[in-house]
């Protein structure tokens, strides 16, 4: 049986979604930019936060606000699966694209796009990432994959080893509603893993202007009770307005639970 490094290398059109991979698993990164040079593969990267490590090798950059990784889900499916049974028929015909896309900031024409560019392709592969499993709404994520996978050409694997089996063992095809999206404003933090150093928040510019901090600034991260004391380090590879914090596997606090994405208030330390 392929491992997914290998799944990945013999693909010829990727999708990854719900992942930063610069920091969640730079060997399956390796694997894609390997699919890219062997088998001139097109790469659609599907995340809140652009990966500088990836531009020069992604085909297409379809970038989607926090929280509405459903909402993707069920724009892929109504770009994918062109067939299929009458209950999965009637969820996408009640579907209402124009304004999912809209919360979700995924535009129908990016979508458009990634399937038109899919046509020519014949090893298709979608890469799941850990944000999906953090998500309140994974199990109709899951559901919506599983049945974009049973009906279309496209492979499915999961980066995250504790469901890498989720989407075959998904038997409920019975979707339900998209949720509207909940809103993530102000300063919003992205936990990371896999660091040596999880001394440090890591932002760009508009994020420290936002948060009204400095470069080096030493700082409070305050969540549901629990201050967590960081040093705030400007980088200018990253964008927007979403902050990386690296975080320990066995961290007990509340940011290292549940969905990836925290909105949070930063206080400086000597405020």
């Amino acid at each position: 049986m392929l491992d997914l490094k290998d799944i990945i290398s013999k693909s010829d059109y990727i999708i990854s979604f719900g992942s930063f991979l610069a920091a969640d698993n730079v060997e399956i990164q390796k694997s894609i930019i390997e699919a890219i040079a062997k088998n001139s593969a097109e790469f659609i990267y599907m995340h809140p936060i652009d990966n500088i490590d990836l531009k020069v090798y992604y085909s297409q950059l379809i970038k989607y606000e926090v929280g509405s990784e459903e909402a993707v889900a069920a724009l892929l499916l109504d770009t994918f699966v062109k067939e299929s049974d009458s209950n999965v028929k009637s969820f996408v015909d009640d579907l209402d694209i124009g304004y999912i896309s809209a919360e979700s900031s995924a535009g129908e024409e990016e979508f458009e796009e990634a399937y038109e560019r899919s046509l020519s392709k014949s090893n298709k592969t979608i890469i799941l990432g850990r944000d999906i499993f953090t998500h309140e709404r994974v199990e109709n994520i899951i559901k919506i994959l599983s049945v974009i996978r049973k009906y279309s050409d496209i492979n499915i694997v999961c980066l995250d080893e504790n469901n890498k089996n989720c989407i075959n063992q998904m038997s409920n095809e019975i979707l339900e509603e998209v949720e509207d999206l909940h809103s993530y404003n102000g300063t919003v933090i992205y936990r990371t893993y896999g660091e040596e150093n999880t001394d440090f928040l890591i932002g760009s510019e508009s994020f420290a202007r936002i948060a009204k901090i400095a470069n080096n600034d030493g700082i409070f991260i305050n969540f549901s009770g629990n201050k967590i004391e960081k040093s705030f380090k400007i980088d200018k590879n990253l964008y927007g307005t979403i902050a990386l914090c690296a975080m320990n596997n066995d961290d007990s606090n509340s940011l290292s639970k549940g969905y990836r994405y925290k909105q949070v208030k930063i206080e400086k330390v000597d405020a």
